[in-house]
């Protein structure tokens, strides 16, 4: 029983320890325990703000990465043409549409724009998109039908 006391106390000491051991921020800003002292002659300085670090003087420093290009898709709001078949989604009465790669839940203003767009069809639809806005679909991004031809 006195085994296992000292054994548990020894363990909560070494936790603790382990816990107050100093801590430094590397380059990458995580911070790791200190190992050895400062080389002499090395200063440091603080950053002026909480987080921040010096930016890279010159455009080819390996700290640059490379971010991706946007897409030329228009934005929000900008009229587009799509053009596909339509397809069910998987919650009732959500119609879907894949054009370019991009899957579009199709949003009707009225009943005969609907009904044009019926499931199966092939339609070449003109709208907008619209990713602010919330349905109980869950699936594609929110596509705004003004006008349906074919079919």
């Amino acid at each position: 029983m006195l085994t296992r006391r000292v054994s548990v106390a020894l363990l909560l000491v070494l936790v603790v320890a382990g816990c107050a051991a100093p801590q430094q921020a590397d380059a990458s800003g995580s911070s790791r325990g200190v190992t050895e002292p400062p080389s002499p002659g090395v200063t440091e300085s603080a950053p002026s703000s909480p987080g921040s670090a010096p930016l890279p003087s010159s455009p080819s420093s390996p700290d640059v990465i490379d971010l991706p290009v946007p897409s030329a898709k228009p934005g929000p709001g900008a009229t587009q043409t799509i053009s596909g078949t339509v397809t069910a989604g998987v919650e009732p009465n959500c119609r879907l549409l894949t054009s370019g790669g991009s899957s579009y839940l199709l949003l009707f203003k009225d009943s005969a724009s609907r009904s044009a767009a019926a499931i199966g069809k092939t339609v070449t639809l003109v709208g907008r998109s619209d990713p602010s806005l919330m349905t109980t679909c869950m699936q594609g991004v929110p596509f705004v039908v003004t006008s349906v031809s074919g079919g």
